[in-house]
């Protein structure tokens, strides 16, 4: 399997890894572990050859423990993206898309903000309230690596908008984060549903300016 690109994961026994399939799999002698955090190292070992890519799932969530590849061509590889680095031309090209990435995020923010207070809609006499929650909402879902709804490109901008507003009041305004959910299969989707469902009809209060803000959780979410 040393001649296959592979994502494995991490094995008790030591000079091993484990297949998705379960299988143990033996490292190879002449290879070694390249670890995370230089992400373009990264993606140079991928492109150039085989090798395994090593995760560790926590939860629901997949965290990488580096990549094993044959060591020369690590070695060779780093070697190369150092010579770069040491390039002035190589740094005067990062600093451009460092301003890029930032311009584009600023962008991003506005536009993210303006749809999430259009979804909100809330009454004339709320505006400040819907412009303080988009505000808040937007901080937490916008940035980059965040992992949340916001970031990602598969569904549109008003939808990842709907579905941020009601994932912040998931969280701030109801006891989701204290509840006891069992380990069923499409049970925590099912709680997720029925607090959508509240949620929503709380915004629809908000939108009709017909409700009790002493007793909203919203309200007391926000202030």
């Amino acid at each position: 399997m040393s001649n296959q690109s592979l994502e494995v994961r991490t094995s008790k026994k030591n000079g091993f890894v484990t297949t998705l399939k379960g299988d143990l799999l033996q490292i190879p002698s002449d290879w070694a572990l390249l670890p995370p955090g230089d992400a373009a190292l990264s993606r140079r070992i991928k492109k150039d050859g085989p090798c395994w890519t090593v995760k560790e799932q926590k939860g629901r969530k997949l965290f990488s423990k580096g990549i094993w590849a044959p060591a020369h061509r690590i070695e060779s590889l780093k070697t190369q993206l150092i010579a770069e680095r040491q390039n002035p031309a190589y740094q005067k090209k990062l600093d451009a898309s460092r301003a890029r990435s930032k311009r584009n995020q600023e962008t991003y923010k506005i536009e993210f903000w303006n749809a999430v207070n259009n979804y909100l809609a809330f009454h004339t006499e709320l505006q400040d309230l819907a412009q303080d929650m988009a505000t808040r909402i937007t901080e937490h879902a916008i940035p980059v690596g965040s992992g949340t709804v916001a970031r990602t490109k598969m569904i549109p901008l008003e939808q990842r908008a709907e579905a941020a507003t009601i994932a912040w009041m998931r969280h701030q305004t109801t006891a989701y984060d204290n509840m006891s959910i069992p380990r069923e299969k499409g049970k925590r989707r099912e709680v997720r549903k029925i607090l959508a469902k509240r949620s929503k009809q709380l915004l629809d209060q908000y939108r009709s300016g017909e409700l009790n803000l002493n007793n909203c959780p919203l309200y007391k979410a926000l202030n």
